[in-house]
């Protein structure tokens, strides 16, 4: 069946449908890892975006159900140059396509998709709307105003849990390693309570924690401060979640309110621009924002440069940042833009890469580990 792109600037790309056949309309991003999709898919920062693979092949291997990162895939849909139809893994459960049928996610096969990324890079991130319907090349006229007007909303709410849950040691996979299999030598959250305030997080998050000896309760995006301060908890972290950071109004404020107590935090992606909002810095919109699993990044303390996995297309404006609040930490070595903070008088750090993706593959692990020793400090 035919199925065509189309972006709000009116470019009109065509090709097969895959998935679900059912239209939508999201915003259009693209991921330059040449492996990692079922991660990418079942990532809940995707929620509100339709998700181009930059890698020509797709689904060569299949999808592992071990491998998913939430109990779903998230993105409105998927577009890719190819995608395979027959995978080769002894640890395949399902086909690609047969996952995104179950999952009823549509998609776009056959397009140029090199095309596509020159046009996001030139022109910034844009909507689209993927449809199998033959009419829509010729409606560009009423399509394109109503792709403009299109925002993902509160997408947030959408992806965090519906209820707090407990994670302990024995829903590891094995013992002393974490999802990706990398093993723990030294278990420096032993005996440690965590609690995960849920923003869209990644299961690898909880289980790069669990795997250091911590127990982590995983709590809903809209719960207080006054709750999780009064859970016992050692220490927080504010994880990773779609959409643009500012319209989270009232987790922003209840942010503060953890600024203003000593409790130990650690925040990734989404909550380390959460807490720069709540501690009186700016974010903003990146023209193409960083999606892919070979990001550079750079420890400002020690020199060192981690390969990093990062998700988003917004960022904190580093220029904003009040010196005697914080100070930057990390900064992205290809386009020099803020990657992480270190609070001044404060057991507070903050990354916008995703240390618990481990492309290097472990390197930046290491910042799980300097989150319990600033605990226990």
């Amino acid at each position: 069946m035919n199925a065509y792109l189309i972006l709000e600037d009116g470019s009109i790309f065509r090709g097969r449908s895959i998935g679900s056949h059912r239209e939508i309309v999201s915003e259009i991003v693209f991921n330059t890892g040449m492996t990692g999709y079922t991660e990418a898919y079942t990532d809940p920062s995707y929620a509100g975006q339709a998700l181009c693979m930059t890698w020509p092949l797709i689904g060569n291997y299949g999808v592992c159900i071990d491998d998913m990162e939430s109990e779903r895939p998230w993105p409105d849909g998927v577009i890719v140059r190819e995608l395979a139809q027959v995978p080769s893994n002894f640890r395949c459960d399902m086909t690609l396509q047969e996952f995104l049928v179950k999952y009823d996610v549509p998609g776009i096969e056959g397009i140029d998709t090199r095309k596509l990324v020159r046009i996001l890079r030139e022109k910034g991130t844009m909507n689209g709307m993927i449809t199998t319907d033959p009419a829509a090349p010729g409606q560009i006229g009423k399509i394109c105003p109503r792709l403009s007007a299109y925002t993902p909303g509160r997408v947030v709410d959408r992806v965090t849990c519906s209820e707090k849950h407990v994670i302990r040691a024995s829903a590891r996979p094995s013992a002393g390693s974490d999802r990706t299999g990398q093993r723990i030598a030294e278990k420096k959250g032993e005996g440690l309570r965590i609690a995960l305030l849920d923003f869209g997080t990644k299961r690898n998050i909880a289980a790069s924690l669990v795997a250091r000896g911590a127990e982590v309760t995983v709590f809903p995006a809209h719960t207080t401060a006054e709750e999780l301060l009064a859970s016992g908890a050692d220490g927080i972290m504010l994880s990773n979640g779609p959409g643009d950071p500012k319209e989270n109004t009232e987790i922003i404020s209840e942010i503060k309110k953890l600024y203003a107590s000593d409790i130990p935090i650690f925040a990734i992606c989404l909550g380390h621009q959460l807490m720069a909002l709540a501690t009186g810095a700016d974010t903003r919109k990146m023209k193409y924002g960083h999606r892919g699993a070979n990001h550079p990044v750079q420890d400002l303390e020690t020199g060192r440069v981690y390969i990093s996995s990062q998700n988003h297309g917004y960022m904190v404006d580093e220029d904003t940042v009040d010196s005697a609040v914080a100070v930057p930490a990390f900064r992205n070595v290809n386009d020099g833009t803020n990657e992480g903070l270190r609070y001044i008088g404060k057991k507070i750090f903050t990354v916008q890469f995703h240390p618990e993706a481990s492309p290097g593959p472990h390197d930046s692990g290491v910042l799980f580990d300097r989150f319990f020793d600033m605990i226990r400090a």
